[in-house]
Parts: structure tokens; sequence; C-alpha cells
């Protein structure tokens, strides 16, 4: 490796939104900051399954259903 090219790498803190903590090694910010999360794999919807329902504004989703409803997979 080159030298003088290369971020420092150095351990740091990570908080969970739950409060859990846990230490890691990172290039972000300096040795012993708290990285604090505001979206993590606790509560985000792409890893607890979501639980957000999908709006129809101006009957968009309804008119695609009904315009591809006999597509179907047999």
């Amino acid at each position: 490796m080159k030298p003088d090219i290369h971020p420092e790498y150095h351990e740091i803190t990570i908080q969970m939104t739950d409060g859990t903590e846990y230490k890691t090694r990172s290039t972000w910010g300096k040795p012993g900051d708290k990285m604090r999360l505001d979206i993590d794999p606790l509560s985000h919807p792409a890893w607890t399954g979501g639980s957000q329902r999908l709006v129809d504004t101006g009957g968009q989703v309804a008119r695609f259903n009904k315009r591809f409803q006999g597509f179907g997979l047999k």
C-alpha cells in the first residue's frame, strides 16, 4: 500500500435505535466517536416487513389493477 493516502481506520461505537451499542472499526469520525443510527434493521420497513399501507391517490393503483387483471400467472 502507498503510504499517506489511506484514511485512518479506528474503533467507534454504533448506537442502534433501541439504545443497544456495539464497537466496530471504521474510517468515519475520530477514534472513540459514537454514531447514533436513525434507521437500522430494527426499525426500517425493508427488514421489519413494513406496516405501511399503499395510498391510492387519484385511483392510479385501481386503474393499473383493472387494466392488467387478466395477466395473472397460471
